[in-house]
């Protein structure tokens, strides 16, 4: 996930150029080493966990891959050198210096979140609104997690999302001065300043036990699988995206059902009436049972942060996309 870091002080195109920062966690007063790694966002992972059971849930809530997450947490434990998790097949449970380490996580984040609110308090951030634009995948699997981290930090600004099924009715939401922010699929219009992006991997979404864990997907075995899909006319987007993609191979797909909404084709290849190919994000929750594999040549699609041009945000749309950051570059 890709944003400009600390020290843009306003969105630019040219985010790259801005550099990130790490925070160096103290314990008890004192710094964990001097070469210290332990990260808020690997503190903030382990809590999750604690507090749902499992690594899927506690990666919902973080708006991250489960794979995020465990690499996290495994992270964690390598720099502390002790475990702090037992992993076991019906979820996670905290060990015995687990349960002691737990406390003082809790405590360092919640002094975070007072440092948080006693900034916004002098910044001045004691009312208003931030309107947003979006898709449903993302804030359904995103946004929640920045949303939580925004009020904790000013209790008193409101955050208005408006979801949009079609994302040229959300770009027209941003010209029209509907919303401040919004996120849409890159490229995009000229008109619209894009402030960050991240990548999400379109993958290939089998019925259950259809290939065994060390076989490799190929093309050949993808497509002879009954397709589910979602329609590939306008304003549809990912379908098309996706037959451009095979014909690169000299391939296509054996449509076997158009489906419109994503959740209707996940229980259909849960009930083994074909395979899909599908965003993540848009994927999500993907049930357990359903296997998922990367495609043999791989696709993403951009999700882009953007505003239109030229036009003057308000203070605590800035306030919004400096949290943006901090959560979206956790790795």
């Amino acid at each position: 996930m890709i944003f400009g870091g600390a020290g843009c002080a306003r969105p630019t195109k040219n985010h790259s150029k801005c550099r990130t920062t790490e925070v160096t966690v103290l314990w008890d007063g004192m710094s964990l080493a001097s070469s210290s790694k332990v990260k808020i966002s690997q503190l903030q992972a382990f809590v999750a966990v604690v507090e749902h059971g499992n690594f899927s849930a506690a990666a919902l809530e973080l708006g991250l891959t489960q794979s995020t997450v465990s690499h996290a947490i495994a992270a964690l434990e390598e720099e502390l050198g002790v475990i702090l998790l037992n992993r076991g097949r019906y979820g996670a449970t905290l060990t015995d210096t687990g349960k002691k380490i737990l406390e003082d996580a809790h405590g360092i984040l919640q002094l975070l979140q007072s440092i948080r609110q006693k900034a916004s308090l002098d910044q001045g951030l004691e009312g208003g609104q931030v309107r947003i634009a979006s898709v449903r995948s993302v804030s359904t699997h995103l946004l929640p997690e920045v949303i939580a981290q925004f009020a904790a930090a000013f209790p008193m600004v409101n955050v208005a999302i408006t979801e949009h099924y079609v994302y040229s009715e959300l770009e027209q939401a941003l010209r029209d001065g509907q919303a401040d922010l919004g996120f849409t699929i890159l490229p995009t219009a000229n008109d619209f300043d894009v402030w960050g992006s991240l990548q999400d991997e379109f993958v290939a979404l089998l019925p259950p036990d259809s290939l065994k864990q060390s076989e490799t997907l190929t093309w050949e075995k993808l497509i002879a699988y009954p397709m589910i899909m979602t329609p590939s006319s306008t304003p549809h987007r990912h379908t098309k995206v996706i037959i451009k993609h095979l014909a690169q191979y000299e391939l296509s797909l054996n449509v076997a059902y158009e489906v419109q909404q994503d959740s209707t084709v996940i229980s259909m290849v849960r009930r083994g009436l074909g395979a899909t190919i599908m965003a993540r994000l848009a994927a999500e929750p993907i049930p357990d049972e359903i296997q998922v594999r990367s495609l043999p040549n791989p696709l993403y699609r951009t999700i882009g942060v953007i505003i239109a041009k030229n036009t003057l945000l308000p203070r605590s749309a800035f306030a919004f996309l400096d949290v943006l950051k901090r959560v979206w570059t956790i790795v």
